[in-house]
């Protein structure tokens, strides 16, 4: 750390201390996070490599993948969708608490990253009515830190969302993937690289990660790789 963000951090500290957006202590670790409730965000260790959902011991493939394989070639979701990281993505989400949309994202950069990178990071799009109903997009905002501590180029600029589709909340998983049938297009000049990531902030049932994947695979990119900060225990939950 450099000398002047040791002194911003030292003027964090005095004027506006970190504090623990779930049980109200003292936040630690540069985080609005206390240690102990960032120790409890539930880490997903043991996953499918394909597709990240959580399983009792890692495999390359669950069964789900195996019996039809999905669109992208491999997944990252560092924690699952769980309390009380729930309660944090849904005030980031819905309550536009842009402080729980730090903590979150700081605790996606401090988690193992994956072993291959991809050359873009595009966080999936919200159609521009929502963006402004909601204010920011949520994917948007953990995509930039993100990709910057990974040293990704981020763009957000290349995959537009041209339907406007019902919320997913609610939806099973067929309903899902007809909701959002052609809601993506990509940019006519958009210049793609070969390994491309789609980046979202839960990972439930995949539908819109999964369009957003034939999206881009349909334009020629290779490797479609997709990342979401959770991932739901259980699909279409």
């Amino acid at each position: 750390m450099d000398a002047l963000s040791r002194t911003l951090a030292t003027l964090q500290s005095w004027f506006l201390p970190w504090r623990c957006l779930l049980c109200g202590d003292a936040g630690a670790n540069g985080l609005d996070l206390c240690s102990e409730c960032a120790a409890e965000l539930p880490r997903n260790t043991h996953c499918c490599q394909r597709c990240a959902l959580p399983l009792p011991i890692s495999a390359t493939q669950c069964g789900r993948c195996q019996r039809k394989a999905p669109p992208w070639d491999s997944a990252w979701s560092p924690f699952r969708y769980t309390w009380p990281l729930d309660r944090l993505e849904t005030r980031f989400k819905f309550g536009r608490d842009l402080a729980a949309g730090r903590a979150l994202v700081t605790m996606w950069q401090r988690a193992p990253r994956p072993s291959s990178l991809p050359q873009l990071v595009i966080p999936v799009p919200l159609h521009v009515r929502r963006l402004r109903e909601r204010g920011y997009n949520q994917a948007w905002e953990l995509a930039k830190p993100l990709a910057r501590t990974l040293d990704v180029a981020c763009r957000h600029d290349v995959l537009s969302r041209v339907k406007k589709t019902e919320a997913q909340t609610g939806l099973d998983a067929v309903e899902r993937r007809r909701n959002l049938r052609g809601a993506f297009a990509l940019r006519d000049d958009a210049a793609l690289p070969s390994h491309v990531a789609v980046l979202d902030d839960v990972f439930t049932t995949g539908a819109t990660l999964a369009e957003c994947a034939r999206t881009l695979k349909r334009a020629g990119v290779q490797r479609v790789d997709v990342w979401a900060l959770a991932r739901a225990p259980v699909p279409g939950r």
